[in-house]
C-alpha cells in the first residue's frame, strides 16, 4: 500500500470542479476503475492504493486536468479516456497510445483509437491485404473497419466498398423479410450503416450505393465473383461456416483489401456446425500477409457495465470448458 501526494497546476477552481464532477462523481469513477483511494483539498490530491497503480493514478489525474482547458468532462469522457491509457487496478502502468498516426481521418470526422488493441487493429488494416479483428462487442471492431474503409475510398485506394454479413438471426426465427435484396439484407447490416452515416451523411451513402460504389450484399451471393479494387467488409464472421469463410476469402482480387470481423463467443450456428471464423484462426495463423487482432474485455468502449458483462461471461465459459 503506498500513498503519493501532489499539486494540481495551474489553480483554478472551474477547471478542478470540472475535474471532480458533480458530487466528485468523476472522481469516484476513476477509483472504482483503478481500485485507488482520492482524497483532495482543492487542488491538493492525495492517492493510495497498490505501490504500481498510485503514480499511475496521479499521471491519470494530471492529464484530466489538462483536458478541462479545453472541455467538459463528463463520466463518458473519462471512461474513454481510461480506455486510452489501457489502465485498470490490475495494470502496472497506462500504456502508451498517443500515436497520432494510428488516427482515422475521414472528410467529415477524425477518429482517435481508444487503447493500444485499436491502434493495432487499424495498423494491420493498412499494411495487410487481409485482416481480422477478433472480440467481443463493443471493442470497436466494425467501427474502425468501416472509417478504414471509408478513409481508402475518399484517398482512391479503393475504388468500391463491399458490405457483406451472413444473414443468420441471433436464436430467432425472423421468418420471410419483405422487399427487394437491399431491404432483405438491411436489418442484419445497420451497425454499418449507421457508421457509414457518420462518416459519409445520409444523402452521400445513398448516392454511392445508388452508384454501386457501396455494395450491400449477404454472404451467400458471393460465391463465384472476384473483387478488384475494392475494399470488402465481412462483420458477423463468426457466424459463418468452414465453407462459407474459405468461399468469402477467396473472392479477393489485385488491389483489393478485406477486413473480417466477430466475436467467437455469440456464434449463431447450429450447435453441430463448426464456426468458420473459430477454424480460420488455426489455418492462416502464421500466413504472410494476414493480420490477426485479438480484443479483450478491458477493451470495451461502451457503457463500463458492458466491459464487466463480457468478463463475468467468459469466466462461467472457462468453468463450463473446465467441467467438461
Amino acid at each position: 500500500m503506498a500513498t503519493l501526494e501532489f499539486q494540481l497546476s495551474p489553480d483554478d477552481n472551474k477547471r478542478l470542479a470540472n475535474l471532480c464532477g458533480q458530487f466528485d462523481e468523476h472522481l469516484r469513477q476513476i477509483e472504482g476503475r483503478l481500485d485507488v483511494q482520492l482524497h483532495n483539498r482543492g487542488g491538493n490530491f492525495r492517492v493510495s492504493g497498490d505501490d504500481a497503480v498510485v503514480r499511475s493514478a496521479c499521471s491519470v489525474l494530471q492529464g484530466l486536468y489538462d483536458a478541462t482547458a479545453k472541455e467538459t468532462l463528463t463520466p463518458e469522457k473519462i471512461h474513454l479516456y481510461l480506455q486510452e491509457t489501457n489502465l485498470s487496478a490490475d495494470d502496472d502502468q497506462p500504456e502508451n497510445n498517443k500515436r497520432s498516426g494510428a488516427d482515422i481521418v475521414t472528410r467529415n470526422v477524425r477518429i482517435r483509437c481508444r487503447g493500444n488493441n485499436q491502434q493495432q487493429y487499424v495498423e494491420s488494416i493498412r499494411e495487410h491485404d487481409l485482416s481480422f479483428g477478433i472480440g467481443p462487442a463493443g471493442t470497436g471492431k466494425t467501427y474502425l473497419a468501416v472509417a478504414c474503409a471509408v478513409e481508402a475510398l475518399e484517398r482512391e485506394q479503393v475504388r468500391r466498398l463491399v458490405l457483406v454479413r451472413p444473414a443468420v438471426e441471433a436464436g430467432e426465427r425472423l421468418g420471410f423479410l419483405p422487399g427487394d435484396l437491399t431491404q432483405k439484407v438491411d436489418p442484419y447490416l445497420r451497425p454499418i450503416y449507421d457508421a457509414l452515416y457518420e462518416f459519409l451523411g445520409f444523402d452521400r451513402v445513398a448516392k454511392l450505393i445508388e452508384k454501386n460504389v457501396i455494395e450491400v450484399a449477404p454472404l451467400a451471393y458471393m460465391r463465384g465473383r472476384t473483387l478488384n479494387h475494392s475494399c470488402v467488409i465481412m462483420d458477423e464472421a463468426q457466424n459463418t461456416t468452414v465453407e462459407q469463410m474459405k468461399m468469402f476469402l477467396t473472392r479477393l482480387g489485385f488491389g483489393s483489401t478485406a477486413i473480417v470481423t466477430g466475436d467467437v463467443t455469440q456464434i449463431d450456428l447450429p450447435k453441430h456446425v463448426t464456426s468458420g471464423l473459430k477454424h480460420v484462426r488455426g489455418v492462416l495463423d502464421g500466413v504472410e500477409g494476414i493480420g490477426f487482432c485479438e480484443f479483450k474485455a478491458r477493451d470495451v468502449v461502451r457503457h463500463p457495465m458492458v466491459q464487466k458483462i463480457v468478463t463475468a461471461y467468459n469466466k462461467a465459459e472457462n468453468l463450463d470448458d473446465a467441467r467438461d
